[in-house]
């Protein structure tokens, strides 16, 4: 099959993760932290490597401050409800993923007050729009780095600066940039950054972390055993054992650390200049075909791998489903957890099909989707 789903989840995933992975659960996958002997303490150091490598991937100087998450959307809800409170306030975007808009609309019920900045057609966002917004008790901003839905690239910077000038916490969800967009917490002026494993890092299922910078205090998600403290009955607060309560998917830890290594050996500046040419390839056929409709960003410089159309005279579900049964191709078809994002370019009755590139997809792949997609749009 060729596989378009990257937006999903990558794949395929390095080699030599799954022999990490494998490794750790044959030869020393003790519980870290728990105990003293051999196996805790030799999952214990790999666990921190692999802390240490996500710090230099993304520029964090305190590693500590790295929590894992079995996903971004765990990790989302861990910032914006670890730092929220009644009667503040928070802006997000209208491009936002349901593991950031859910979390807030329930937080609704409890007094806090939320504010969607409207994007345009493309799903651009207007600073000027966002600073209107800002109240004097807007405690929170968080925006995804890039959609979902149609790949656009969010001015991260800017916000970075503006929240800061303003004293505001800025949450980052890079579930769709990290790994094929440069991140540096530091020059981006990010206070938190929530990172799923599985897609850009191309790391295992059931992973991901959260980044909490210093300024930043923290409430936990859950409590429970931390390996610290344990006469206390009250959480421990100290990072990052007091948010990682329980046990710790440490194969997959491993395996993302591997993979991490991995992406920074290939380069995050490569990979998106590759995904960027494979995008463009996609982007330009599907504009120039009759009958085909594409949303997002003209300009592939302002997107990510992502490619979303439609086809006039036929639903996305079923586009996605003869893509994969006629011709072995993987695609995603519907509203991408994300119904704002639809409304906002105008998709929200009729849904969309995302097809979505990783480093590993080739030209040949693409030329083989796009005659596909020719195929069908002449059946119509």
């Amino acid at each position: 099959m060729i596989y378009l789903d990257n937006g999903a989840t990558s794949f395929p995933k390095p080699m030599g993760m799954l022999r990490a992975m494998h490794i750790c659960m044959r030869d020393y996958c003790g519980n870290p932290g728990r105990s003293g002997h051999r196996m805790s303490m030799r999952t214990g150091e790999e666990i921190y490597k692999t802390r240490s490598a996500i710090g230099k991937l993304f520029g964090i100087k305190d590693c500590s401050r790295i929590i894992f998450t079995g996903n971004a959307t765990e990790a989302l809800n861990l910032g914006i409800k670890g730092v929220v409170e009644s009667g503040d306030h928070v802006i997000t975007s209208a491009m936002e993923h349901n593991s950031v808009l859910r979390p807030l609309k329930m937080l609704e019920k409890y007094g806090v007050e939320t504010t969607i900045v409207r994007c345009a057609g493309d799903g651009t966002l207007n600073l000027a729009q966002l600073k209107k917004e800002i109240r004097d008790n807007t405690k929170l901003i968080v925006c995804t780095h890039a959609s979902n839905v149609t790949g656009t690239i969010m001015p991260i910077d800017e916000i970075g600066k503006i929240a800061r000038e303003r004293n505001i916490l800025f949450l980052v969800d890079a579930a769709q940039s990290a790994g094929s967009i440069p991140i540096d917490v530091d020059k981006m002026n990010i206070d938190m950054l929530a990172v799923p494993g599985h897609k850009g890092l191309l790391g295992p299922m059931g992973t991901g972390f959260l980044y909490v910078g210093e300024n930043v205090s923290l409430k936990p998600l859950m409590e429970g055993g931390t390996g610290t403290r344990s006469k206390e009955l009250d959480q421990p607060l100290e990072f990052p054992e007091g948010y990682e309560a329980g046990t710790v998917n440490a194969p997959g830890i491993v395996g993302l650390g591997y993979s991490v290594n991995y992406v920074m050996r290939l380069g995050v500046e490569n990979i998106r200049s590759y995904e960027e040419e494979l995008t463009a390839m996609l982007d330009n056929a599907l504009r120039n075909m009759s009958g085909v409709t594409v949303y997002g960003p003209w300009n592939g410089k302002r997107k990510t791998g992502i490619t979303l159309f439609n086809l006039k005279k036929m639903g996305c579900e079923e586009v996605c489903e003869k893509l994969s049964t006629r011709f072995g191709i993987a695609s995603r078809g519907g509203f991408h957890c994300a119904a704002l994002a639809h409304k906002t370019i105008g998709t929200y009755d009729i849904g969309a099909v995302r097809l979505s590139v990783g480093p590993f997809n080739t030209k040949k792949e693409i030329n083989i989707a796009v005659d596909a997609i020719y195929q069908m749009q002449k059946m119509q």
